[in-house]
């Protein structure tokens, strides 16, 4: 891994070791190094900042000859330390447990051009998740590239996970929503969203992700890209941001990658950090990025570096609820009639709790008319909403029983 991006630091590094410094050796030293870094698929801005980083500590510096390899070398560990740190870290568990803390399911995007590993890296997100004692629901809103959809079946047959899929050529944002609206419905703790990666109509592509996003509004957006593709990879990183602004990166194929530029210009050129790579073919192939065994890595001997395997911290168990009680709005409600009723009437997804007691009563009776389709529907199920508000009213006016709170964090009797 990184092999060409190591030969570089330690090129430049060696070059300066054996001269005096002065003005003329740090300049020419310096060009070695751009084009050594170009060669290794490192960004015009990440060659520009860690060359005036570089001239900086360099210049006007007092450092004895023996030391000024090593001076050389710490200087460019600094540097290529400071971009990752300006891009900050995310702990996806974390923010999971915040939002299971709220009962709601945590929304995660994947964005990216076919061919990167996309559908793959959600698969193994996936299975990180289930690892770690997560419920899990993979939406397909790939509905434009053939076979995708059977692709994530074949993931989630595989991971025993439920999809959320409609035809191909379907609106990809009701594909999301509906995975999202059966994740609330069965208090499913993460959503992960697939989505199309055309990049010849970009235009089309990112008016159709703003649209998603703006429908189910995801907590988390990640842009998966190919190692190996270099600078290809940087300008989609880029391109993307621009339209989507995404929370960070997964990285595929790095176990292959030669030339290391990828991670560092990604990070450089959208100020976001890089939260996974991809190093194999299998589902727990797939390793949080970490700083330090980068640098370990580009600036140390690989014999010397162990990339271990984080396993995720399991989540505590939930405390058992009370026998006998029901807590979940759509009881007794099959899944096909919440997604007609939702279709039907175009019902987003419910906010908050009383939004799905209110959405739960609504399904029941419109189950018990008969599941009518023609257009007095809307009116008389206007009727109906007004007619239940009142009764609810009223009933709370009467009475104030003792309460409990549910699973979704409602009340009931």
């Amino acid at each position: 891994m990184f092999d060409k991006l190591r030969s570089a630091f330690s090129n430049a590094a060696k070059s300066l070791g054996e001269k005096e410094l002065n003005d003329k050796d740090i300049e020419d030293f310096l060009f070695e190094l751009e084009i050594s870094l170009m060669e290794s698929d490192v960004a015009t801005e990440v060659i520009e900042s860690i060359k005036s980083d570089l001239k900086e500590k360099l210049i006007g510096s007092k450092v004895d000859k023996n030391q000024i390899k090593k001076y050389v070398k710490n200087s460019l560990i600094s540097s290529i330390s400071s971009l990752f740190d300006s891009a900050g870290k995310i702990d996806l568990f974390e923010k999971i447990n915040e939002k299971k803390g709220q009962n709601k399911p945590f929304l995660i995007l994947f964005v990216g051009i076919n061919g990167t590993g996309k559908t793959t890296s959600l698969a193994k997100v996936a299975y990180m998740l289930q690892q770690a004692k997560y419920s899990v629901v993979i939406a397909a809103a790939d509905t434009f590239r053939a076979g995708a959809i059977e692709q994530l079946r074949e993931h989630t047959n595989r991971l025993n996970l439920k999809l959320v899929a409609q035809n191909y050529n379907s609106d990809p944002a009701a594909v999301a929503r509906d995975a999202v609206l059966y994740a609330k419905s069965h208090k499913t703790d993460c959503v992960l969203i697939d989505t199309a990666g055309r990049m010849q109509t970009s235009k089309n592509l990112m008016e159709q992700i703003a649209k998603i996003t703006k429908v189910v509004n995801p907590d988390m957006k990640i842009f998966v890209g190919d190692s190996l593709a270099g600078n290809d990879t940087v300008n989609q990183a880029r391109e993307f941001f621009e339209h989507v602004k995404f929370d960070g990166s997964i990285l595929t194929k790095s176990d292959a990658d030669a030339r290391g530029g990828a991670a560092l210009s990604i990070v450089k050129v959208t100020s976001t950090p890089v939260l996974y790579v991809g190093v194999g073919q299998e589902y727990s192939d797939l390793i949080p990025f970490d700083k330090e065994t980068f640098l370990k890595t580009v600036f140390g001997s690989l014999e010397n570096v162990e990339i271990k395997k984080i396993e995720p911290e399991p989540t505590p168990e939930p405390e058992p609820t009370p026998e006998n009680t029901t807590t979940d709005p759509f009881d007794g409600i099959k899944d096909n009639d919440i997604t007609n009723y939702s279709d039907l009437f175009d019902v987003p997804p419910p906010e908050n709790d009383n939004d799905a007691i209110k959405l739960g009563n609504k399904i029941r009776e419109w189950i018990k008319n008969g599941r009518p389709k023609h257009e007095e529907t809307k009116n008389n199920q206007n009727d109906v909403e007004i007619e239940h508000e009142e009764n609810i009213q009223k009933h709370d006016k009467e009475e104030k029983p003792k309460k409990k709170r549910g699973m979704f964090g409602f009340f009931k009797k």
